[in-house]
């Protein structure tokens, strides 16, 4: 059998007792790290034999595994955090296990995507998962403009060396819902950031650290009704008389209203030509 096992992803008290029972009863431990791995087998003092499987030695490592399964082995399958196989190793290895008809089980365990989906109050009856996004900034704005335009709650995870830059790209997107940044989800030190990327990069230390779970909030793709323009031109002409820029108007009134930031934007402009 091979059993899938998510293991924490930051807190050591969420790893599941399936999977206790399930690491200390395999004869194998394939592990993204196995240095990890090992700290945290030691920590429920469980002591396996552990191989490593990773990017870059995946392909070479999967007829091994695969012989240990042919001949009645039970190996488990874990990631540095999380579920193995969504962004991290195992998904080849589960193929090709099932094209043979060898017995596999996934376990239940901590995600970062439902955790940080949750915790960002956002909209998750729908919702994308995307993985990491792209690094090149042509491939970046296309992904975040297909993300502005699916009108779904989106999932997505990013390095924290690169997290500013894709802020400021999603600033430039028209239709750009609110965004929440999700730090060390159940670390001791873990903290949820809302609001649109505007407003999160004039907060964003410049020294940030730790994983980073990005949540796009659906854009709004209703036209606003008759009482909700009514109030957001009072809202707006009211910021306009203490001296405000556009931007900042529209990023106020968005940010407290919901309101599409370009469509209050554009309102903005209207009523100070008007005026």
């Amino acid at each position: 059998m091979l059993y899938v096992c998510p293991t924490p992803i930051g807190n050591l008290g969420d790893i599941t007792l399936r999977v206790l029972e399930t690491l200390q009863r395999v004869d194998l431990v394939a592990a993204e790290d196995t240095r990890r791995t090992a700290q945290l087998l030691s920590h429920f003092d469980i002591s396996k034999p552990l191989l490593s499987f990773f990017e870059h030695n995946e392909l070479r490592r999967l007829p091994e595994l695969l012989d240990h399964l042919r001949a009645g082995r039970d190996i488990a399958l874990v990631s540095d955090a999380g579920m193995p196989g969504i962004s991290d190793p195992g998904y080849t290895l589960i193929n090709s296990a099932l094209d043979e008809g060898l017995a596999v089980e996934v376990l239940p365990g901590p995600s970062s995507i439902e955790t940080a989906l949750v915790s960002s109050g956002f909209p998750a009856d729908s919702f994308l998962f995307r993985g990491y996004l792209p690094r090149k900034k042509g491939e970046l704005r296309r992904a975040l403009e297909e993300i502005a335009a699916s009108g779904r709650t989106c999932v997505t995870f990013e390095s924290p060396r690169r997290l500013r830059h894709t802020l400021v790209e999603a600033e430039t997107i028209t239709g750009m819902g609110h965004i929440a940044v999700c730090r060390e989800l159940t670390k001791r030190f873990a903290e949820i950031k809302r609001g649109p990327a505007s407003v999160l990069l004039e907060n964003l230390p410049d020294n940030i650290k730790g994983e980073i779970v990005l949540v796009f909030a659906p854009a709004e793709q209703t036209d606003l009704t008759t009482t909700d323009r009514r109030q957001l031109e009072r809202a707006v002409r009211e910021l306009q008389a203490e001296g405000l820029s556009t931007r900042r108007v529209a990023e106020l009134v968005s940010f407290f209203t919901g309101a599409p930031r370009r469509k209050v934007y554009d309102m903005a402009l209207r009523l100070k030509e008007e005026h």
